[in-house]
C-alpha cells in the first residue's frame, strides 16, 4: 500500500512539473499594447477552403460579415480585384463605416485585365464617399506579369476615366528603381516586408522604416502610403525572419505605435489569413491575417500574448498521456526501487510533451489531404519512437534500481557431494577457418567439468581441406571429441544439431550448445549445471560475450550495442521468465527439448523459437549476465546486416508461427510478462523497417525542399528532437 501510495505521489508530482515547464515556456510575452484604431488592412475575402482557381468564391452575406467585423477595428480595408463579386464592397463597406481602396488585379491574361479595369472605373466613378483610392495592380512590375509600359498605359486610362487618386502597388525597391513609373502615379504605393527579406523580427520594425524613408527622400514631393507591410504568425523561416505568433504580434504592436507618431498611412497585410497562398507565396503565405481563416482574432492587440494561445489543452493532454503511460507500466514493477520510478515518469512526461508538442504544430496550420497523411506519418513515426524509448528506458531503470528478487541469478558453486548430470555439447560449423575452430575446441578441452562429451556436426563444408583439419584436431584431443561431416544435409544448423542430437549419448540430460568461434571459460559448465537442480528449468543461458571489440572502431560500437543487450535487456526480461534463448552458451534439459520436439529447420532463429516453446510448455529460464565465453564479431558492416537480417527474419517466422499465444486470452500458455517482453524484444525490428520507408520519405522532401524551398513545409525542429533525442538516448543506453 504504501508504495502505491509513493508511487501515486511521483506521478502527481511529475505531471505539476510538466505542466509548469509547459506553462513557463508559454509565459505571456508583455509587449508594447496597441489600443487604438488600426488604419487599414488589406482584405481578401476567401474562405478557408476556397482557391483562386475555383469556381465558387464568397458570398455577399459572407463578406458583409467579414466587414462587420472589421467594423470599429480599422477605418479602411484595401481590396485587389474587382471580379467574383468583390465590386460589391464598396457598398457593404459603407454600411459599416468603412473607407475603401479599390484594387484590380493585373496579370498576363489580357481579357480578364479588362473586366478588371472596366469595373474598376465604373466603381471609381460612384458617387460613393467610402472609396478614396484606386489602385491598378499589385507587384506586377516585380512579377514581370506585363511590360512597364501597359501597366502604365493602364494607369493612364484610369486616370482618365476617373476622378479619385490612382497608383500601383510595388515594393520600396521597384519604386526606387522606377522614376519614370512614380511620375505617372498620384501617390506611391509601397509594401514593405522584412520578412520576404530575411530580416529578423527584433530588427524588422527599423528596416521597414528605414526603407520607408529611403523612398521619402527619393521622392519628396510625391505622397507615399504603405500598402503592405506585416508579418507571418506561421510557415518557413526565411533566412532570419522566424514566423510565429509571437513574432507577428511583435511585428504588428511596434509597427502600429510607431505609424501613429510618425502619422504614416497604412494597410497592415492581412485581415484574415489565406491558406489559399501557400502555392504561390509557400507555406508562411497562408498566415499573414490578424485573425486566422476562421475569423477569430490570433491575439489581443492590448494585453500580453501567448506564443501558443491553446497550450493549456495540449499541456493537460500530454499530462493525462503521461499518466496514463506511468499507471500501466510503474504499478505492475514492484521490484522497482523508488528512483527507477521517478526516472521512467521523467522520461514519460517527456515523451507525452514531445508527441503532444508536435501535434499542436500540425492542428494549428491549415492541412491539405497531402498535409494531414504527411503529419499522420510523422505522429506515427514518433509513436513508434516513443514506444521504443518507454520500453528501454524502462529496462534501464530495472536493471539499475531494482530489488534483488528469487530470480536474481548468480554463478553457482557446486557442492562437494554434487552428482554432474552428463553435458553432451553440441558444436555446430559450416565453412569456419580451421585455425579459429582448433582454438574453440582447445578451450572445450580445458572445461573443468567431469561427465561431458563434444560432439563437433560439420554441416555442408565442400572443401576437405576446411573441415579434414578440423577432424583430424578432434582425434587428437581425444575421445571426448566426436566428429561428424554432414554432406548435403537439409536444415541447415538447426538440421545438423538435430542429427547430433541423435547422435548424443543415451545418458546425457543436458545439451549445451555454442557457435564455432566462441573460446569458452573452463568453469562455465561446474558454475551453471547446477541450476538444472530445479525440475521445472528447461533452459539456462549465458550472454554472448566478444573478444575483438578492440580491433577496430566499428566493433567498438557493435561491442556496445551487443552489451546493452545482454547487460540490460536480458538482466530486466530475466525477472520476469522471458528472456530470449541464443543459440549459443545456453544449455537445454535434454527430456524438455524432445518433448517439446527438437529444433526448429523451418525457422532461422530456431535458438529463440525453441526458448518461445519451452515457455509455451511451462519452463522455467535462467539467465546468469556473467560471461562465461567470447567469440568473433563481424568484420564488415556487410556481416553485421547479414546478421541482423536473419535474427529480423526469424522473428518476423516466429510471429507467423506463435501469434496465437502472443493473444491476450486465458488461452495462451504464455505469462503477460513473458507476452509484454517477446513483443517489446520485436518492436525495434518493425520500427527499423519503418524508418527505411520515413527515410526514403525524407530524402524524397529533402529534394522538394532543395529545389523549392519557398513552398516546402517541412517542421525541422518536429523531426529532429525525437529522431536525435531517441539516437542520443540509446548511446547514453549503451555506454551505461
Amino acid at each position: 500500500m504504501k508504495r502505491k501510495i509513493a508511487i501515486l505521489f511521483v506521478i502527481a508530482l511529475l505531471v505539476v512539473v510538466n505542466f509548469s515547464i509547459w506553462s513557463y515556456i508559454n509565459n505571456p510575452l508583455q509587449l508594447q499594447p496597441w489600443t487604438k484604431t488600426t488604419m487599414g488592412v488589406t482584405y481578401d475575402p476567401l474562405r478557408k477552403q476556397d482557391t483562386q482557381t475555383s469556381n465558387t468564391y464568397p458570398s455577399e452575406a459572407d463578406m458583409d460579415r467579414d466587414l462587420a467585423l472589421l467594423e470599429n477595428k480599422v477605418y479602411a480595408v484595401r481590396t485587389y480585384s474587382m471580379l467574383k463579386g468583390q465590386h460589391k464592397i464598396p457598398e457593404l463597406a459603407a454600411k459599416h463605416n468603412l473607407n475603401v481602396t479599390l484594387g484590380a488585379w493585373i496579370d498576363g491574361n489580357l481579357e480578364k485585365n479588362r473586366q478588371e479595369i472596366e469595373t474598376l472605373i465604373e466603381a471609381g466613378r460612384q458617387n460613393n464617399p467610402r472609396i478614396i483610392r484606386l489602385m491598378v495592380g499589385n507587384e506586377v512590375i516585380l512579377r514581370d506579369d506585363i511590360p512597364k509600359a501597359a501597366l502604365i498605359d493602364y494607369i493612364r486610362e484610369v486616370k482618365k476615366r476617373s476622378w479619385r487618386p490612382v497608383s500601383t502597388s510595388e515594393t520600396w525597391d521597384v519604386w526606387l528603381k522606377n522614376p519614370d513609373l512614380v511620375a505617372e502615379v498620384d501617390f506611391i504605393a509601397v509594401h514593405l516586408l522584412p520578412y520576404w527579406e530575411g530580416i529578423a523580427a527584433d530588427d524588422a520594425v527599423d528596416y521597414a522604416f528605414d526603407r520607408f524613408h529611403e523612398v521619402q527622400q527619393a521622392y519628396p514631393n510625391k505622397p507615399i502610403i504603405i500598402t503592405e507591410v506585416g508579418w507571418p504568425s506561421d510557415g518557413q523561416p526565411f533566412k532570419h525572419a522566424i514566423p510565429s505568433i509571437s513574432n507577428q504580434a511583435k511585428f504588428l504592436r511596434e509597427f502600429l505605435n510607431r505609424a501613429d507618431a510618425e502619422k504614416v498611412t497604412y494597410y497592415i497585410v492581412e485581415a484574415f489569413d489565406q491558406p489559399w497562398k501557400k502555392s504561390i507565396e509557400g507555406s508562411a503565405g497562408a498566415y499573414w491575417g490578424i485573425f486566422n481563416a476562421d475569423r477569430q482574432p490570433k491575439y489581443p492587440m492590448d494585453t500580453d500574448v501567448l506564443a501558443m494561445p491553446g497550450w493549456k489543452n495540449w499541456a493537460a493532454g500530454a499530462a493525462v498521456f503521461s499518466m496514463v503511460l506511468m499507471g500501466l507500466f510503474l504499478f505492475t514493477r514492484s521490484t522497482l526501487k523508488l528512483p527507477g520510478v521517478v526516472f521512467f515518469g521523467l522520461i514519460a512526461n517527456l515523451a507525452a510533451s514531445v508527441i503532444f508538442w508536435s501535434a499542436s504544430i500540425g492542428a494549428q496550420q491549415y492541412q491539405t489531404k497531402l498535409g494531414i497523411l504527411f503529419w499522420g506519418l510523422m505522429l506515427l513515426m514518433q509513436v513508434m519512437a516513443v514506444i521504443i524509448l518507454l520500453i528501454e528506458s524502462l529496462e534501464i531503470a530495472e536493471v539499475i534500481w531494482h530489488r534483488k528478487t528469487a530470480r536474481t541469478f548468480q554463478p553457482l558453486t557446486p557442492h562437494a557431494d554434487f552428482k554432474y548430470p552428463k553435458v553432451s555439447l553440441h558444436l555446430p560449423i559450416h565453412n569456419e577457418p580451421p585455425a579459429m575452430v582448433r582454438k574453440t575446441l582447445e578451450a572445450l578441452a580445458k572445461v573443468d567439468y567431469p561427465n561431458l562429451e563434444v560432439l563437433v556436426m560439420d554441416n555442408n563444408t565442400k572443401d576437405p581441406a576446411v573441415w579434414e583439419p578440423v577432424r583430424d584436431d578432434c582425434e587428437r584431443l581425444g575421445p571426448m571429441f566426436r566428429f561428424f561431416h554432414l554432406e548435403n544435409w537439409p536444415g541447415f544448423k538447426a538440421g545438423a544439431i538435430n542429427h547430433a542430437l541423435e547422435q548424443t549419448a543415451s545418458d546425457a540430460e543436458i545439451i549445451a550448445v555454442i557457435d564455432s568461434d566462441y573460446v569458452l571459460s573452463p568453469d562455465w559448465l561446474k558454475c551453471m549445471v547446477p541450476y538444472f537442480d530445479n525440475e521445472n528449468v528447461g533452459f539456462v543461458q549465458s550472454p554472448q560475450d566478444y573478444r575483438d571489440r578492440h580491433q577496430s572502431l566499428f566493433k567498438s560500437f557493435c561491442y556496445w550495442e551487443y552489451a546493452g543487450f545482454f547487460n540490460i535487456g536480458m538482466v530486466q526480461r530475466n525477472e520476469y521468465n522471458a528472456i530470449i534463448q541464443h543459440g549459443t552458451m545456453t544449455m537445454i534439459r535434454k527430456s524438455a527439448l524432445l518433448e517439446v520436439g527438437k529444433w526448429a529447420e523451418w525457422c532461422i532463429c530456431e535458438d529463440s523459437e525453441l526458448g518461445l516453446r519451452l515457455y509455451e510448455a511451462g519452463y522455467d529460464s535462467v539467465y546468469v549476465k556473467d560471461s562465461f565465453g567470447r567469440g568473433l564479431m563481424p568484420d564488415t558492416m556487410s556481416g553485421y546486416m547479414t546478421q541482423r537480417f536473419r535474427w529480423v527474419y526469424g522473428a518476423m517466422q516466429i510471429i507467423k508461427g506463435h501469434w496465437r499465444s502472443f493473444l491476450p486470452t486465458k488461452k495462451s500458455p504464455l505469462t503477460a510478462a513473458q507476452r509484454y517482453y517477446f513483443i517489446a524484444g520485436w518492436l525495434p525490428w518493425f520500427s527499423d523497417a519503418l524508418a527505411l520507408l520515413f527515410t526514403t520519405a525524407s530524402l524524397i522532401l529533402t529534394g522538394i525542399i532543395l529545389t523549392d524551398p519557398i513552398h516546402s513545409e517541412l517542421p525541422a525542429n518536429v523531426f529532429l528532437l525525437p529522431t536525435v533525442g531517441l539516437f542520443s538516448f540509446k548511446i547514453l543506453r549503451g555506454l551505461w
